[in-house]
């Protein structure tokens, strides 16, 4: 069943002690366009990131939104600077030779002094970091396409009961359209008679005459397409693929043959059939711009 553009999904997990929040959403757009908007200090992730968005989704304006919490994965590492707290035990030394004093130092008064002990955050694997946040993202956009499924399927209901009007509405045209020849044919005799008055017709002439309206006027090429265009959409709708700009340009087709048919027909009847055929066509339209 077709997806709709327009979707949200959420997903928070803790992995190797981060809390990690991914949110996606998205709105109608032409192609993909995603944004990433997370901590810089995990923009490294960030191509990995756009895979996965582009495996599950064809196209969109998609924003993911991604917070991750790593205090309790902040792992410390304490290193001392040898050489400097030597020098601090010498110099602690010469002046207590100075003052005329026993020197105790103790490792207490060295941590005391600068840089004697320096205090790092240990590195960490990125690899595994873009995994985890890569899995978290997983499962938002399970959330995301689920919901985008069953806005799907209402579009294609929609669309589907639309489609069925336009049927209804082609044959309405179908059936009309042998009518204005004969009426055509109809009021040509009677002019003719009017014109001629006693004068006997030429029976010959009125047939040619008739011939070249029905020539003229005949939309059976036009309901035909109409027909094979809604067969196909109808086929498009209950697909798992993308379909929505195969969808776009086959409505533009439908489109295309209405207006053949608005423009070849000269009769009220069928003017007002494809007034409304054309307004089923524009509103399907813009449920399509919600397709995927």
């Amino acid at each position: 069943m077709i997806k709709s553009m327009t979707g949200y999904g959420r997903a928070k997990e803790i992995l190797n002690k981060r809390d990690i929040t991914v949110e996606v959403r998205s709105v109608n757009n032409r192609y993909l366009d995603c944004t990433v908007k997370m901590p810089r200090m995990y923009s490294f992730a960030e191509d990995a990131i756009k895979q996965h968005v582009q495996q599950a989704i064809s196209r969109g304006k998609v924003d993911v939104f991604i917070t991750v919490d790593a205090s309790a994965a902040d792992v410390a590492k304490v290193t001392v600077n040898r050489e400097l707290a030597a020098q601090y035990a010498s110099a602690l030394n010469e002046l207590a030779e100075v003052c005329s004093t026993e020197s105790h130092v103790t490792p207490e008064q060295l941590a005391r002094f600068p840089d004697v002990l320096t205090v790092t955050k240990a590195d960490e694997d990125l690899e595994t970091v873009s995994a985890d946040i890569c899995a978290v993202l997983d499962d938002a956009l399970v959330a995301y396409n689920a919901m985008r499924a069953v806005e799907g399927a209402k579009l294609a209901e929609d669309i589907g009961n639309r489609l069925t009007n336009i049927e209804n509405y082609t044959s309405q045209v179908e059936e009309r359209s042998p009518q204005t020849v004969a009426e055509y044919r109809a009021k040509l005799t009677a002019r003719m008679q009017e014109v001629l008055q006693s004068t006997t017709i030429d029976e010959q002439r009125i047939l040619t005459e008739a011939a070249i309206y029905a020539d003229k006027v005949a939309v059976d090429e036009e309901t035909v397409r109409l027909r094979s265009h809604v067969a196909q959409l109808r086929t498009m709708i209950a697909s798992d693929e993308p379909m929505g700009r195969k969808m776009d340009f086959l409505i533009q087709e439908v489109n295309r043959e209405s207006n053949t048919i608005g423009s070849k027909c000269n009769d009220v009847a069928i003017a007002q059939v494809v007034v409304g055929l054309k307004a089923e066509v524009e509103k399907m339209r813009e449920q399509v711009q919600n397709v995927e």
